[in-house]
C-alpha cells in the first residue's frame, strides 16, 4: 500500500493568527502558551507577542495563578476593521466555536 499523502500546508488562511489565539483562550482559559503555538502552527514567541497585542488593546487580561496563567477574554470589545466593527468578540467566537 502507497503511504498516505500529507497536504502541504496552505499558503494563506481567512482568519489571522491573533484570531486563532483568541480562540484558544476562550476555549481553555488555562491553557499553556505552548499548546496554543501548537494548535496554530507557530512559535511559542509568536503567541507571547500576540497575547501582548490583544492584552494591550484589553481583548485578554492575564492572571497569575501558581505557575500557570489564567486568560479571560473580555467578550464585548468590538473588532477593529471598519468592515467588522459593528460586532463583537463575542460575536466572533460565536461564529466561530457555536456552543
Amino acid at each position: 500500500m502507497p503511504p498516505a499523502k500529507v497536504s502541504p500546508r496552505p499558503s494563506w488562511t481567512f482568519l489571522s493568527n491573533h484570531a486563532y489565539v483568541l480562540l484558544c483562550l476562550a476555549d481553555d482559559a488555562n491553557v499553556r502558551l505552548r499548546d496554543v503555538a501548537q494548535r496554530v502552527g507557530i512559535t511559542e514567541r509568536a503567541v507571547q507577542s500576540i497575547v501582548a497585542d490583544l492584552t494591550h488593546e484589553g481583548v485578554v487580561s492575564a492572571t497569575r495563578v501558581g505557575r500557570r496563567n489564567h486568560y479571560e477574554v473580555d467578550s464585548s470589545v468590538h473588532l477593529r476593521h471598519a468592515l467588522e466593527s459593528h460586532r463583537t468578540v463575542r460575536d466572533l467566537v460565536r461564529l466561530l466555536r457555536p456552543r
